[in-house]
């Protein structure tokens, strides 16, 4: 059973984590969410069956590493919040669904198990941050050739709400079980999804004045002739 050390209220701690599940198409709006379908359907990936999709993926690949090794070129993150479950209830986090783009264009479910997820390494209780929810917003900057540029802003609000996504999720409605972890959605990439070099993630919690952030840089594994 894989376990992650993290960091909640200053204090570490470990958890174990036996579940990982990628929701996908998660947005409140169903506009924004065709936005992001026709983005990732301009680069070859077939629109899911169903809004919003859970993608199983193995708990192993659950990182809270400054470096994730990928074969190729063809893959890039994007910031989301993530929800862990534990015995004394659900943690918030945040994660990079770290894809790879050309694998996606042929098979969704495969190209989510072919990346590590990043993780950063803090976590918050949902119960300090629910009651304001709403006022939290993602970030992302992606360098490439040295150069940083903002990838992705915007408010939790673009994605359904915690307990809404639970809500949604076949395996147990309502709930997400003991040691399982999920990635929750994502926003619309600035200027159209893209590969890098290295990749920060931020959940901001502008009530409170504090962020969780998280940095990785990607080591390409060269592919074989």
């Amino acid at each position: 059973m894989p376990e992650l050390r993290f960091s909640v209220d200053g204090a570490p701690r470990r958890f174990e984590v036996n579940q990982l599940v990628i929701a996908g198409w998660t947005g409140r709006d169903r506009q924004a969410v065709e936005h992001h379908v026709a983005e990732l359907e301009a680069i070859g990936v077939r629109r899911p069956r169903t809004i919003p999709s859970f993608y199983r993926v193995s708990a192993a690949l659950l990182t809270t590493a400054s470096e994730v090794e990928v074969v190729g070129d063809e893959s890039s993150g994007e910031v989301e919040f993530v929800l862990v479950s534990a015995a004394d209830g659900l943690h918030v986090g945040v994660g990079s669904d770290h894809t790879d783009r050309k694998v996606e264009t042929y098979g969704v479910t495969v190209s989510k198990q072919m990346c590590p997820k990043p993780i950063g390494p803090e976590l918050w209780r949902l119960a300090d941050v629910e009651s304001h929810w709403d006022r939290l917003t993602l970030r992302s900057h992606l360098t490439r050739d040295g150069a940083t540029t903002l990838y992705q802003e915007g408010a939790v609000t673009r994605m359904l709400a915690p307990r809404d996504l639970l809500a949604l999720f076949p395996d147990s409605p309502g709930r997400l079980a003991q040691g399982t972890a999920m990635f929750c959605g994502t926003l619309a990439a600035n200027g159209g999804i893209r590969g890098g070099d290295a990749f920060a993630i931020e959940l901001h919690d502008p009530v409170r004045g504090v962020r969780l952030q998280h940095t990785y840089r990607i080591s390409r594994l060269l592919l074989a002739d």
